[in-house]
């Protein structure tokens, strides 16, 4: 069973409200967007800084990314 840190569970859940997931690979996060687009955005290799970035910039720009 995998323990998230409250800031994790916290980033996993504005990533779902994003429409993104949010995996963890060893110390790096991968998120894709999970919107029906033709090509997903995906960034991987991420800290938890780059990953509460990210997802700051998409929840400014709102759901259509603009």
């Amino acid at each position: 069973m995998t323990a998230f840190t409250d800031r994790e569970r916290h980033l996993r859940e504005l990533a779902g409200e994003l429409q993104f997931s949010m995996e963890k690979h060893g110390d790096g996060f991968t998120l894709t967007r999970t919107a029906q687009i033709e090509s997903p955005e995906i960034e991987s290799g991420l800290t938890l800084d780059q990953v509460e970035d990210v997802l700051r910039r998409w929840k400014l720009r709102g759901l259509g990314g603009g």
